[in-house]
């Protein structure tokens, strides 16, 4: 399954916000499992001198992922799939 790279823009201090984000990401990749679209959450990087933050998925589409995003609460400013 494709993985895929969720950029979002998040303050310094927002460490906190980042994991609950990140909890809400994974509930919400199951919750579309159990629906039917497999979407898996992986990971997080947080950079906050860039206040920048990724999330990775794997999915069947950029647009599972974006929905998955969206249940979660993320604003995305871009979703682009990782190369292999």
């Amino acid at each position: 399954m494709p993985e895929y790279l969720v950029e979002l823009y998040v303050p310094r201090t927002g460490a906190q916000d980042v994991h609950t984000a990140a909890g809400r990401a994974r509930a919400a990749a199951e919750e579309l499992t159990r629906e039917g679209t497999p979407v898996r959450y992986l990971r997080f990087l947080f950079l906050p001198e860039d206040e920048t933050c990724f999330h990775l998925f794997d999915g069947p589409s950029a647009d599972a992922v974006r929905l998955a995003s969206e249940r979660a609460g993320l604003s995305p400013e871009r979703i682009v799939q990782t190369a292999d």
